[in-house]
């Protein structure tokens, strides 16, 4: 990705188009996004948009990560939905119903967000609404992701679950270009407890057994995949895309 100095939405077009569905769409589009758009820091445990709050645009993290989720209203527990990276787009579903936010985003660390203000992108929509569609298929990229997590969680062994988010996180939700796949995924076991409903010690277990397996190896607050293939194949059945990202390794191990 571009420098932090050099941080600026011109500067980040080629680093945007390392997400599949961005790179997808029409040029006049990309370049719409970026032009309507300005940088904002954030620090680590700042909101960027709490649930309720009025739909102000579209958001892509470009450093740091954000954590996205809800607070269970029966004993005020987090729960974890999305752990947004670089270069992971959010922020659509409110932009298309015009509804309020449904989820909080809030920075893990210190973090850079592109946004793309809802007013100004409104407005070249409407004089465009083909590009309507290609919000709409952001959207159901998600959808289909969020319904296959809970097909899994509802038919297979906890192990496969835990493969299968590995792989989620390593390419992006299978959105990553050749270059943006990683096999060292930033995913504390306590976020993907949160994410699966499960307790730590269950998360543990699962991820020990992989990494008897030499599929991976745990690091603080970090999981290395060392058996990528071996990973897929443990994972069974995923979206075909989703298998040629994640089998398209960077020359780097150690690439994020």
């Amino acid at each position: 990705m571009p420098h932090r100095a050099d941080l600026s939405p011109a500067n980040l077009l080629v680093a945007l188009q390392s997400h599949l569905w961005f790179a997808s769409c029409p040029t006049a589009f990309q370049l719409a996004l970026v032009e309507h758009s300005r940088i904002r820091q954030l620090k680590q445990g700042e909101t960027l948009f709490a649930s309720g709050d009025a739909h102000d645009g579209l958001y892509c993290v470009v450093a740091g990560a954000l954590k996205v989720g809800s607070v269970d209203p029966r004993d005020g527990s987090q729960r974890l939905t999305l752990y947004a990276e670089p270069y992971q787009w959010l922020g659509e579903i409110a932009l298309i119903d015009r509804q309020p936010r449904s989820q909080n985003a809030v920075a893990d660390m210190d973090s850079t967000v592109l946004m793309v203000s809802r007013a100004s992108i409104e407005a070249w929509l409407e004089a465009h609404p083909e590009n309507w569609r290609d919000l709409a298929r952001l959207a159901c990229g998600k959808l289909r992701v969020m319904l296959s997590n809970v097909e899994d969680q509802a038919t297979l062994p906890f192990e496969q679950q835990i493969a299968r988010r590995l792989l989620f996180a390593a390419t992006n939700f299978g959105q990553s270009t050749q270059t943006m796949v990683r096999r060292r995924v930033r995913l504390p076991q306590e976020y993907l407890a949160k994410m699966l409903g499960v307790s730590r010690q269950t998360v543990n277990k699962a991820l020990r057994a992989l990494e008897r397996d030499r599929l991976l190896a745990l690091h603080y607050a970090e999981i290395e995949i060392t058996d990528m293939a071996g990973l897929v194949e443990r994972a069974g059945h995923i979206d075909p895309a989703l298998r040629v990202a994640a089998l398209t390794q960077p020359t780097r191990p150690d690439q994020r």
